[in-house]
């Protein structure tokens, strides 16, 4: 292994933030991951870097995680668990999977990032969650060197949440994750209307166009973190309780909802933002996409640092505007 000093780490993070690594290393095998963690505790892992917001420069071990591999065992004729080594692409990985007709990941198609991360964010679109097929994962613990076995009720997930954002933050790093997958009866989410409209003359897609669609639809509101900076959704829709939200109603009766059960109500929040005007305004290099509000993107040579001032004023503006509470989905460093 190099061990490289000072490196930057702009082509790591998906937003393009310019920021410094003190010490650098790309690992590609699990034993060389434990031998990293054997003389050094305290380090920052890094995968995609894509749902991360860097403030400030690394004054510590950055560890790239680069673990390749897919691994398949059949559990019967209807299902089969599927092993993906964290270092694989998230988009990548959900392509192979719909190449040999393995069906569960087609409507997380095109989000950026690496397997491995994918549990600690419990990442979702369009009415899926990684928890829907998660089977289990395994992770290093950095304190001693074991490796442990998490299933799905070990990881605690919630929406964009996981016990690895809360009470083992920072204490394990994952190193393959498996996926418990349909072989050959598919049940399929098109519950979403844009779905629905990007299908509307296919009587029984397959995966694969599932899949296509659901690019299109990305593609058509999110900008390529390769041309413009950004780390997709910067916020979390916020849950208000139904007492809120009728009186949020009676003032927005156009207002957008989901309601999730009697007592709470989702509120997308890009409608919110969108509301406040934020929507394709800049300010410096950093700004609002201009098709989806929710997203905050570097045009160029922003700071971390002004990107979260920027998310620190429209969550101001939304708390004043709308009584609501707006959480940040991406990790900020």
């Amino acid at each position: 292994m190099n061990i490289l000093k000072n490196t930057s780490l702009k082509k790591y993070n998906t937003f393009g933030i310019e920021s410094v690594a003190k010490q650098f290393v790309t690992v590609n095998s699990f034993s060389e991951l434990k031998e990293i963690i054997s003389f050094e505790k305290d380090i920052f892992l890094l995968s995609g870097g894509s749902n991360m917001l860097l403030t400030k420069n690394i004054n510590k071990l950055v560890v790239h995680l680069n673990l390749k591999g897919i691994i398949v065992n059949d559990a019967d004729t209807d299902f089969v668990f599927v092993t993906a080594e964290a270092g694989e692409s998230w988009h990548d990985f959900v392509v192979w999977c719909i190449s040999q007709n393995y069906g569960g990941l087609e409507n997380l198609s095109l989000i950026p990032g690496y397997v491995g991360s994918s549990p600690i964010q419990n990442i979702g679109a369009y009415g899926v969650e990684i928890k829907d097929t998660f089977y289990q994962l395994e992770a290093l613990e950095i304190e001693t060197g074991k490796l442990h076995v998490f299933t799905n009720k070990d990881c605690d997930f919630g929406y964009r949440n996981s016990i690895f954002k809360n009470k083992l933050k920072g204490k394990f790093i994952i190193t393959n994750v498996t996926f418990k997958l349909t072989k050959h009866t598919h049940k399929i989410n098109i519950s979403y209307g844009a779905i629905q409209t990007e299908l509307e003359n296919k009587v029984n897609p397959t995966l694969k166009e599932i899949s296509e669609a659901i690019i299109a639809i990305r593609q058509s509101k999110l900008p390529d973190p390769k041309e413009i900076g950004n780390s997709g959704s910067f916020f979390k829709n916020p849950v208000i309780d139904s007492n809120s939200f009728e009186i949020l109603q009676k003032q927005y009766p156009e207002i957008p909802h989901y309601i999730i059960s009697h007592t709470e109500v989702k509120i997308p929040a890009g409608w919110l933002i969108e509301q406040c005007g934020f929507k394709g305004k800049r300010f410096g290099d950093a700004g609002v996409h201009e098709k989806q509000a929710l997203v905050l993107v570097n045009y160029k040579n922003a700071t971390g640092q002004e990107i979260y001032n920027l998310a620190q004023h429209i969550q101001v503006t939304i708390l004043q505007k709308f009584n609501i509470s707006l959480e940040i989905e991406v990790n900020v460093i």
